[in-house]
């Protein structure tokens, strides 16, 4: 699966089907931080992804 992380970068996983979570805790980001599409569209952390899947990992901007 292709990843495009929060600073732009892209990295490839290797893997059958994965929860969203899983992959997060495997790039050693904290779910709480992130919102995540699959596809272009917005999913949640126990959607399972798969190898043909463009996954892009959003950081949550919060301040006051």
């Amino acid at each position: 699966m292709k990843i495009i992380l929060p600073d732009q970068s892209i990295q490839t996983l290797d893997r059958g089907s994965t929860p969203v979570e899983n992959v997060l805790s495997d790039l050693g980001i904290n779910s709480l931080e992130v919102i995540v599409s699959r596809n272009g569209k917005l999913v949640s952390e126990d959607t399972v992804v798969g190898a043909d899947d463009e996954i892009r990992i959003i950081r949550i901007a919060h301040g006051g």
